[in-house]
């Protein structure tokens, strides 16, 4: 078990350290990714994640190497999502409360197309491909602010 230790040590040591930090990452942006794709999505838990990558990429801006860009990318299409996602619920809830309140049936509130799932809010299929993100340019506006739309 310590050999293991050892030559897990050795080999982090030898990697470079934005290597490693670009790894961790694109761990948050799986993890944002998977709550945003649960049903219903998990906004509250998402939204943390894509905070942390939002201020690990923020943060460290121009020290993340070749991964910064894609980085940056998927950061850009996870708020977009989550803005998208968060819209379509709130929508939703309106919908259904305004059909209740007009003698409608709230059993199966209105349900915006793709609403409640990361592939119909743009998320990517596949959550792990940051690099092939297409995210629309300026989708970084919504920023921290987009996360800010819970309530």
């Amino acid at each position: 078990m310590a050999e293991q230790i050892a030559a897990m040590r050795a080999e982090l040591a030898s990697s470079p350290v934005e290597v490693v930090v670009a790894n961790h990452c694109y761990g948050l942006f799986e993890l944002a990714a998977v709550y945003l794709s649960q049903q219903p999505p998990l906004l509250s838990q998402a939204r943390l994640a894509i905070d942390a990558l939002g201020a690990l990429v923020g943060g460290l801006e121009g020290r993340l190497g070749e991964a910064e860009e894609p980085l940056r990318d998927g950061l850009s299409q996870l708020r977009l999502a989550y803005v998208q996602i968060d819209g379509a619920q709130r929508a939703g809830a309106e919908a259904a409360s305004a059909a209740g309140v007009n003698g409608g049936s709230i059993d199966e509130p209105a349900r915006a197309e793709g609403a409640g799932t990361a592939e119909g809010a743009g998320a990517a299929e596949g959550a792990g491909a940051a690099e092939g993100a297409g995210a629309a340019e300026g989708a970084g506006a919504a920023g921290d602010a987009g996360t800010d739309a819970e309530g």
